[in-house]
C-alpha cells in the first residue's frame, strides 16, 4: 500500500473549504437507492465505447484486484455541504485502466457506470488526473458496502457525486451527454471550488451541445 503524503503538504492543500462548504469530522453515508449485494463470482469491471481497437475490456474482481495499487490523499467534498479532509484513499488510479484499455483519439468524455444504472458523466481531462481513483480501501481499510465496496470513483477535485460508489465500468464517449444527477438538475461539471452545484448555472460549454 502506498504512503499518504507528508502532513506539510496536507495542511498547505486543505487550509481552506471551498465555498459553502463545512468540515466534517466523521464520513455521512449519502446515496440514492438501496445498497447492492456484492456477489464475487458475477462481479465485472467493463472499459467500452470508443475504446483505440474497437473493442471492449473486461476484469473480474479477480483480476481487477490484481491491478496495480496506488494511494492519493486527497479530500472529498458533498454537494450537501460537507467536506471530508485527507482521507487515505487506496485503489486502482484511473490512468491505469486509461492504460490498459486506452481510447480512441477522439473520446472527449468518459461516462461511469454504476450499480442500477447510476451513471455519472465527466470530462476526459478529469477522469485522466493522476489523482483520480478507483477506491477499493480509505484508510488501508476496505470500503464498507455502504461507501461502496467493492469498488468506488474518487474524483478529488469534483463533487463527490462525480465518484459514483459500486462501480461497474466506463464508457468512452465522443461527446458528452449528462449522467444520473446531471440529469436532474445538478451541474455538468461540478468543480466546488466554483461552486457549481446546479444546472442553472452552467456557462456556455460547460454542458453537452443541444
Amino acid at each position: 500500500m502506498g504512503q499518504p503524503e507528508s502532513r506539510e503538504y496536507r495542511e498547505s492543500e486543505q487550509s481552506e473549504l471551498p465555498p459553502g462548504q463545512r468540515l466534517q469530522r466523521g464520513w455521512p453515508v449519502t446515496h440514492y437507492g438501496p445498497v447492492p449485494k456484492f456477489k464475487p463470482d458475477r462481479w465485472e469491471f467493463r472499459v467500452f465505447g470508443a475504446t483505440a481497437d474497437g473493442e471492449k475490456h473486461c476484469w473480474n474482481h479477480q483480476a481487477f484486484s490484481a491491478l496495480p495499487f496506488s494511494s492519493v490523499v486527497a479530500d472529498l467534498h458533498c454537494v450537501t455541504k460537507f467536506s471530508m479532509l485527507g482521507a487515505e484513499w487506496g485503489g486502482v488510479l484511473a490512468r491505469t485502466i486509461l492504460e490498459l484499455a486506452p481510447p480512441a483519439p477522439q473520446v472527449t468524455h468518459v461516462m461511469v457506470w454504476a450499480e442500477y444504472g447510476f451513471s455519472s458523466n465527466l470530462r476526459l481531462a478529469d477522469f485522466t488526473s493522476d489523482r483520480t481513483l478507483f477506491a477499493t480501501h480509505k484508510g488501508g481499510e476496505l470500503l464498507t458496502a455502504e461507501h461502496g465496496f467493492p469498488l468506488r470513483l474518487v474524483v478529488p477535485h469534483l463533487y463527490a457525486w462525480k465518484g459514483p460508489k459500486w462501480v461497474r465500468g466506463v464508457e468512452y464517449m465522443t461527446a458528452d451527454r449528462r449522467g444520473f444527477w446531471e440529469e436532474r438538475g445538478y451541474h455538468n461539471v461540478g468543480d466546488p471550488w466554483r461552486e457549481q452545484r446546479y444546472s442553472y448555472q452552467e456557462e456556455p460549454g460547460e454542458g453537452p451541445e443541444l
